[in-house]
C-alpha cells in the first residue's frame, strides 16, 4: 500500500478592500472646498431672488391702489408699516407697507379705511428705503398720483454694489437706475 502525502497550499489570505484614512481625508477635503464655493453662491441667487420678489410686490400694490382709487372713487394711498394696519413714520420700507383706500386724504389709516395690499416684512437681507420728501404715495381716482415720481433704494444681502435704484413714476411704470451714493450710504448700512 502505498501511502501518499498530499499537502495543501494554505488559501493565500485575502486582500481586504477598502478605503485608507487618507483617502476618507482627502475626499473630505474635496467636499469641503466645493461646499465653500457653493454656498456664497447659492446665498447670492436666493438675495437675487428675494430682490426681484420686493420689486413685483411694490409694483402689485401700486396696481392695487390704483385699482382700488378707481372702484372707490377715492384717493388710496400708499405707506410704510411695520404692523399691516397703519403707517408708520419715514422712509425705511423694510419692515412691509400696504395699500389702503384713503376717504378722508389725510394719508393716515382710519378704522374703516379698507386694506387693499398688505406686504410683510421683507425677505432675506433686503432693504428698501424711499426718498426723504416721499413718506406716502397718493393715488387719486383718476388714475393719476399726487406729486412727483418716488425714488426707492433697493439694497439685499449680495453688498452696497447690487443696490439699485426704484423709480416709480406718475405713469405707473418702474425702471431701475443706477443708484445715488449717498442713497446706498442711507440703506445698504449694516
Amino acid at each position: 500500500m502505498k501511502t501518499s502525502l498530499c499537502f495543501r497550499r494554505a488559501p493565500a489570505p485575502q486582500r481586504m478592500r477598502g478605503v485608507t484614512l487618507i483617502e476618507v481625508l482627502m475626499g473630505l477635503g474635496i467636499v469641503v472646498v466645493l461646499f465653500g464655493l457653493a454656498v456664497p453662491a447659492i446665498s447670492g441667487a436666493a438675495e437675487a431672488t428675494h430682490a426681484m420678489q420686493v420689486r413685483t410686490a411694490l409694483m402689485a400694490s401700486y396696481q392695487a391702489g390704483l385699482t382700488g382709487a378707481a372702484l372707490a372713487n377715492s384717493r388710496t394711498t400708499l405707506c410704510p408699516s411695520n404692523d399691516g394696519a397703519s403707517c408708520m413714520p419715514g422712509t425705511d420700507w423694510s419692515h412691509g407697507w400696504i395699500a389702503f383706500v384713503d376717504r378722508n386724504a389725510d394719508r393716515e389709516r382710519q378704522a374703516g379705511e379698507a386694506v387693499l395690499y398688505r406686504q410683510d416684512a421683507l425677505p432675506g437681507k433686503v432693504h428698501l428705503h424711499s426718498t426723504e420728501g416721499r413718506t406716502r404715495i397718493e393715488l387719486q381716482a383718476d388714475g393719476s398720483v399726487a406729486g412727483s415720481n418716488v425714488t426707492f433704494t433697493l439694497c439685499d444681502g449680495r453688498g452696497p454694489g447690487r443696490a439699485e435704484s426704484l423709480i416709480l413714476s406718475n405713469k405707473s411704470t418702474l425702471r431701475v437706475d443706477a443708484t445715488s451714493p449717498q442713497a446706498v450710504a442711507d440703506t445698504c448700512a449694516p
